[in-house]
């Protein structure tokens, strides 16, 4: 396995900028997941690292080469896509070992990789069957296991999930975690799905526009967004945004006006904050519903859904989209109701009027 380094890595179409100038460090064995809306760059990124798209200006390297001007081949990559590009009239032994037949490795070297990989991804009893004698997610284990037959230095996966359900999207999550303990391979995963990205990643690159906007673990990007589009990409449900304006600052606090004429002390944290209209980021999770009249931003229900575990608010205040509200499964509260939300000052996200952060909230 090896490490990845890009460096003012370019990418256009024409006149059209795609990448727009990409520095990224992966380590070893690191399980690195890009995400980002449609059209940010995330794919052409992962076929710009395969070798599928030239660069127009930068450096890719693998390990310690230089792969920027390599063939697919030469890189010592391989890639799982979206589809699973398997072919019909083979079996599942067959498909898996085609590329090794193609490389012209010895007829036993390809059966104990074959076999080996098959273990590993629970098709043993299948390597007999063709294509389309198996389920989506077998399919998908499949396209899987040729990848890992050719023991690749890095493994690049192209929103390898978003053709099964569901139920069995979750069961393949477990699977590509699993195996990439086992292996310790490293691991750059595209996808736009956030529950993929925070479960399986062990750094993730949010990418905007071709360019990167922020880069950590997964809880440093959930709780410690650099800017708005970090905050509000990073979450399910989004983080709420309150239009507000910040009175004063004194003693270590610094005083905000909230919608409804109430006002909420949040620690500075040390940050230089100058009094004036800025952006408050709230957490669905980290809003309460008052017990009581007193206190808190006032609200109206306008959707309550019921999930078993969990209820969510939708809420509308003064000043701000629509509100969610993250609460107990058994929350009594009905369209209609009106209510305060409490605000704990310790999970606040305070934004300036360009969307930069200014103060994060301190749960970690």
């Amino acid at each position: 396995m090896a490490s990845l380094t890009l460096r003012e890595v370019q990418k256009s179409f024409g006149e059209v900028p795609i990448i727009r100038g990409v520095d990224l460090d992966v380590k070893d064995g690191e399980f690195c997941v890009f995400v980002g809306p449609s059209g940010c760059g995330k794919s052409t990124l992962l076929r710009l690292i395969a070798g599928l798209e030239g660069t127009t200006d930068g450096t890719v390297r693998i390990g310690d080469r230089d792969v920027t001007r390599l063939a697919p081949a030469e890189r010592g990559v391989s890639m799982v896509f979206q589809s699973y590009a398997l072919y019909p009239h083979m079996t599942v032994a067959e498909n898996i070992g085609f590329g090794m037949k193609m490389a012209k490795m010895p007829k036993p070297e390809i059966q104990a990789r074959t076999e080996k990989a098959a273990k590993m991804l629970h098709l043993t009893d299948l390597l007999q069957r063709r294509p389309a004698q198996l389920s989506g997610g077998q399919r998908q284990r499949v396209a899987i296991g040729r990848a890992i037959v050719r023991e690749p230095d890095v493994f690049l996966f192209d929103e390898p999930l978003s053709n099964l359900d569901a139920a069995l999207r979750v069961q393949m999550r477990i699977e590509i975690s699993k195996l990439h303990s086992d292996l310790k391979a490293t691991m750059i995963y595209v996808t736009h799905d956030q529950v993929e990205a925070m479960t399986m990643a062990d750094k993730i690159v949010v990418l905007s526009a071709g360019r990167i906007e922020q880069v950590g673990s997964p809880l440093e990007l959930y709780h410690r967004p650099n800017n708005l589009f970090v905050a509000t990409f990073i979450g399910s449900p989004k983080m709420n945004l309150f239009n507000i304006k910040v009175s004063e600052v004194t003693g270590g606090s610094a005083i905000l006006s909230l919608p409804g004429g109430s006002t909420l002390a949040i620690p500075t944290r040390g940050a230089s904050i100058t009094p004036g209209e800025m952006t408050l980021g709230v957490r669905p999770e980290h809003l309460t519903i008052a017990p009581t009249e007193a206190g808190g931003v006032p609200a109206k229900v306008v959707l309550s859904e019921h999930l078993g575990g969990e209820t969510m608010l939708y809420v509308d205040v003064e000043g701000a989209e629509t509100v969610i509200v993250k609460a107990d499964g058994l929350a009594p509260q009905r369209a209609g109701d009106n209510v305060r939300i409490i605000i704990a000052p310790e999970t606040c996200h305070l934004f300036d009027k360009s969307g930069k952060a200014i103060v994060n909230g301190s749960l970690i």
